[in-house]
């Protein structure tokens, strides 16, 4: 097995198998504290790190060095000489996806730019190699579709394949050419932010979300930019995003014991237990009560 897992934080990683040697692992720690990955991987891998929420910190050799991750920059990491083992701190609330790729498919796909990525060159082709990099907008875009996507299981590997794919170039495009073919207004980063802003506002407000005209106004941005832009980060409609939120949250919640059926509802926004339960059956394919009864 050339990946293994160790973390000590169950629950906290996701990982999907792209093709042989090539990986999507999205690490996300939503506990109050600080969690520690784990993980072995052996040197014939190029590690892509992205950071989209939080703060995190890789270590090495036994934590005599270690090397910082902020908030929307990247990482990439790969040293032929030796393994390379993830061993991660990351903060309360963060979010990371990485990109695991063998060395040998890496080279396949750019064997003939070998001289314009720089640690394939002859001369460097047995050096190791790290440098970090902030996040373009058009990367953003592609890490937040990989991590809200919303598509029926039977062609979740092949959308993933193609962001995997198409998250690489552009990580790997000329800056004077970077982001300017995928869609105009994501080049622009303060859209970008106005976006996620929104995404916010209707989490935190989610019992009682505002309308789509409130929320364009809140945010400055015009409606129809609101809806295209929205759509194209997080691979939906705000409110169909917005559904697919508060059944995961209600599902949490039934899932924790804590709440009845009732107050999950309401909650969540529902004021009627009717409605709960039929938005959770449209969701789950079963109500509230026969999931919690089948988690027992």
């Amino acid at each position: 097995m050339e990946i293994q897992t160790k973390n000590n934080a169950p629950g906290i990683l996701e990982e999907t198998k792209i093709e042989d040697g090539f990986y999507i692992l999205k690490f996300q720690n939503e506990h109050n504290e600080n969690q520690r990955i784990i993980r072995d991987i052996d040197s014939s891998y190029i590690q892509f790190h992205f950071c989209l929420k939080g703060n995190m910190q890789f270590n090495f050799n036994n934590g005599s060095y270690s090397l910082p991750l902020p908030q929307e920059k990247s990482l990439l990491l790969y040293n032929p000489q030796r393994n390379l083992p993830m061993n991660l701190d990351m903060e309360a609330d963060s979010l990371l996806v990485s990109l695991l790729i063998s060395i040998k498919k890496f080279h396949l796909l750019f064997s003939k730019e070998a001289d314009y990525i720089p640690f394939l060159g002859e001369g460097n082709r047995d050096k190791k190699y790290y440098t970090d990099a902030a996040l373009s907008p058009s990367m953003s875009v592609v890490l937040n579709q990989i991590v809200n996507y919303n598509l029926h299981k039977s062609i979740k590997f092949l959308y993933f394949k193609g962001k995997a794919y198409e998250l690489l170039s552009l990580y790997f495009n000329k800056p004077e050419d970077a982001d300017t073919e995928q869609c105009p207004f994501l080049v622009d980063e303060e859209n970008v932010l106005k976006i996620k802003k929104a995404k916010e506002i209707i989490i935190s407000k989610m019992a009682e979300p505002p309308t789509l005209q409130e929320l364009s106004k809140e945010i400055g941005l015009p409606l129809n930019k609101l809806k295209d832009g929205f759509k194209q980060i997080y691979g939906e409609p705000v409110y169909a995003f917005l559904f697919d939120y508060k059944m995961e949250v209600a599902r949490q919640l039934l899932a924790s014991g804590t709440y009845n059926v009732n107050e999950v509802g309401l909650k969540v926004g529902y004021s009627t237990s009717s409605h709960f339960i039929a938005a959770f059956k449209k969701k789950f394919g079963t109500t509230p009560k026969k999931y919690v009864m089948n988690l027992s």
